[in-house]
């Protein structure tokens, strides 16, 4: 029997290791889950026949390297920064390996051990990045196959709340790591080109610079620039593209009352707030406002940022409880882990409720001196808070590469992107038949 390493049973590992062991006995696979929290992998697993768990610090060298010594494929779920010493440890064995995270400039540099072992170490293969790279290149080949010259390169993703669960006026709730989502937009200004124009957004200004897109049957949606979308002209193979755009998808209105957060500072991580284990939610909104023993709280901040007491941004900030004298409870804490700690309180999905994943891209191209444009659109719905939409998303193309690569069906090696067609092809066509599926509108541009 084959042997599959998965290190790390957190959230998005559920349907990855579901799918592994749905598939165990046909493909004549043995999965080993390995956990830092023992519970947890026992948990997803739930005593199998074809799967085994046990306990693993990952920072342990000896103790990794011996489970993976003995896998045949590792798909590493730790968080991003901990994949490269297992990636270096599954060079070194000569054994593939595959995650879900961002190549990093310390990953390429596995690439010529890799090419020399024969290992394929195959990275961005969950759903932003991932189902994205493989969706898009997919339309931008079946274009140029076509003889078309692509002028303009748009894609946007949203991990958001499922409309039958949508039940709070930020029309939002925490689908993936909420402190990802708290420091989103960080880390430098985002950049992007548009009809051969460089522009840029700095992060003060990032959920004030929107976009509106409209997918039929589920209405309005609001995308603010991802950090860097400049990189995806050489992934993609567009170069010379004039318009290349990348965003992230969050229901309208949720950017201008993120925006106020930003505003005060309190998605800061880079300083620790004094006597946070005190705090309350008014006191530490409160820390961030002027001195003044007159005005309250409330009166203090909508000052401050121009906001109407009839304002929508104001029923949203009210229903987060903000202002209560509720005690956050956090001993050395950030301004952003303060934040998180509230938004967890509203924004967890409960038992019952469902997550949806949006993915829309749009091409612009040209053939015989016509112009096209060409959308695609994806929505999918998870089944409940565990089977989530984001944890599909992410684990079945991981489980699909993982079972091409173990039946040989992927020759390419190196540290790669799964952009090569003889990846993405597959992958998609089996996500397909899980409701993971694209809808393509063309239409000639007069």
């Amino acid at each position: 029997m084959k042997k599959i390493l998965v290190i790390g049973a957190g959230r998005s590992s559920t349907s990855l290791i579901k799918y592994l062991l749905e598939n165990s006995e046909k493909e004549q696979w043995k999965l080993t889950v390995v956990d830092f929290n023992v519970d947890l992998a026992l948990k997803k697993t739930n005593k199998h026949p074809n799967s085994f768990t046990s306990k693993l610090d990952a920072n342990n060298d000896e103790e990794r390297r011996t489970f993976i010594a003995k896998a045949d494929i590792v798909i590493s779920m730790l968080p991003a920064r901990m994949h490269f010493k297992v990636l270096k440890d599954c060079v070194e064995f000569g054994i593939h390996v595959i995650t879900p995270s961002y190549i990093t400039d310390e990953i390429k540099l596995l690439n010529s051990d890799a090419l020399e072992k024969d290992v394929l170490v195959l990275n961005e293969l969950g759903l932003d990045p991932g189902v994205d790279h493989m969706s898009a290149k997919k339309m931008i080949d079946d274009v140029q196959s076509k003889g078309g010259e692509l002028i303009g390169f748009e894609s946007f993703t949203g991990g958001l709340v499922a409309p039958e669960s949508d039940n709070n006026p930020w029309n939002y709730k925490f689908t993936w790591n909420p402190r990802n989502v708290v420091l989103a937009g960080q880390g430098g200004a985002a950049k992007f080109i548009q009809e051969g124009k460089y522009k840029y957004i700095p992060y003060n200004k990032l959920f004030r610079r929107t976009e509106i897109i409209e997918i039929d049957d589920f209405g309005k949606f609001e995308g603010y620039a991802n950090r860097d979308s400049l990189k995806y002209r050489s992934i993609y193979g567009l170069q010379n593209i004039p318009t290349m755009y990348r965003g992230t998808l969050r229901r309208v209105g949720f950017c201008r009352a993120w925006n106020i957060f930003v505003q005060l500072g309190l998605t800061d991580d880079s300083y620790i707030i004094e006597g946070s284990e005190n705090m309350t939610n008014r006191d530490f909104i409160n820390s961030f406002l002027r001195f003044n023993t007159n005005d309250s709280v409330e009166l203090k901040l909508r000052h401050y940022l121009r906001i109407e007491q009839d304002d929508y941004i104001w029923d949203k900030l009210i229903w987060l409880g903000l202002f209560e004298n509720k005690k956050i409870g956090i001993k050395n804490a950030t301004p952003a882990k303060m934040l998180q700690k509230i938004l967890e309180e509203k924004w967890t999905l409960q038992e019952e409720d469902k997550d949806m994943i949006v993915m829309w891209h749009k091409l612009n191209y040209t053939i015989n001196n016509k112009h096209f444009k060409l959308i695609s659109h994806m929505e999918y719905v998870g089944k409940d808070a565990d089977y989530t939409a984001m944890s599909d998303t992410v684990g079945l193309p991981l489980g699909i590469a993982a079972k091409m690569v173990l039946n040989e069906k992927i020759k390419s090696r190196g540290v790669l992107l799964p952009t090569e067609k003889e990846i993405y092809a597959s992958v998609l066509e089996e996500l397909e038949t899980y409701g993971v599926k694209f809808k393509e509108e063309l239409t000639q541009v007069t």
